[in-house]
C-alpha cells in the first residue's frame, strides 16, 4: 500500500497540448499575420502578470495584439485561441484509472492539478477537457498570483494542503518545474507518455 495521499498534475504537456505555449504562439502569430518580433516583445512584458491572475485575457490582448486597429475581431483572436487546446485522451484515461482505483483504499488519495494557466485558458481547459470529474481542486497560477518553477507556488500548495510532501507526487513534463518540488521533499514524475505514467504511478502502489 501507497503512502501517497496526494497527486498533483500539470494540464499542459501532461493531460493535454500547452494552452498558449511558443507552438501555439507562433500558430496564431501566422494565422492572423502579426509581426513575430513584435508579439513576442509584447508577450513577454505581459505573461507574468497574465498567468499570475493580475491581469484579464482583454488586457493581454490590449497590449499584445490590438495596441492597433486589426482586420480580425478581439472574439475571432480568442476564439481561435481557445481552438488551440487539445485533451490527450490516453493520459486522460491514465487519470480516471487512478481516480476509480484510489476511491477504494483506507486512506483518501487527492487528485489536483498544479499548473500555469491564465483564467480564462484555465477555466475553459478544465470544462472542455473534463476536469471536473477527475480532480478534486485546481491549484493554478492565475489563482495562487506566482507561477512555477518559483518554490513559493509549491508551498502554497503544501500549506493550502497541508500535505506530507514525502506523501505528494508531482506529474509535470518540464524538468525545471519538479526540481523545485523535490528540493521540498515531493515525490515527482517527469512525464514523457501515457504508458510511462501508467508504469511510474504504478511503482508508487498505483495499480492502473
Amino acid at each position: 500500500m501507497s503512502a501517497i495521499n496526494q497527486v498533483l498534475f500539470d494540464i499542459g504537456g501532461v493531460l493535454g497540448s500547452n494552452g498558449w505555449d511558443r507552438e501555439q504562439r507562433a500558430v496564431a502569430v501566422e494565422k492572423f499575420a502579426l509581426d513575430g518580433e513584435d508579439f513576442q516583445y509584447r508577450h513577454e512584458e505581459t505573461v507574468g502578470a497574465f498567468e499570475s491572475g493580475q491581469i484579464s485575457l482583454d488586457e493581454y490582448l490590449d497590449v499584445t495584439v490590438f495596441w492597433q486597429p486589426r482586420a480580425f475581431s478581439r472574439d475571432d483572436f480568442k476564439r481561435f485561441m481557445f481552438s488551440l487546446s487539445t485533451p490527450w485522451a490516453d493520459s486522460l484515461d491514465v487519470v480516471r484509472r487512478l481516480r476509480q482505483r484510489t476511491r477504494g483504499r483506507p486512506t483518501r488519495v487527492r487528485m489536483a492539478t498544479l499548473n500555469n494557466e491564465s483564467r480564462e485558458l484555465n477555466e475553459y481547459r478544465i470544462r472542455y477537457f473534463g476536469l471536473c470529474e477527475l480532480f478534486d481542486v485546481f491549484f493554478s497560477s492565475c489563482w495562487l498570483g506566482v507561477r512555477k518553477p518559483t518554490r513559493q507556488i509549491y508551498e502554497r500548495v503544501l500549506g493550502m494542503t497541508q500535505a506530507d510532501p514525502a506523501s505528494s507526487v508531482f506529474v509535470d513534463d518540464r524538468e525545471q518545474n519538479l526540481a523545485p518540488a523535490r528540493a521540498l521533499g515531493m515525490q515527482t514524475i517527469h512525464f514523457r507518455s501515457a504508458d510511462q505514467l501508467s508504469r511510474s504511478l504504478a511503482g508508487l502502489g498505483f495499480d492502473v
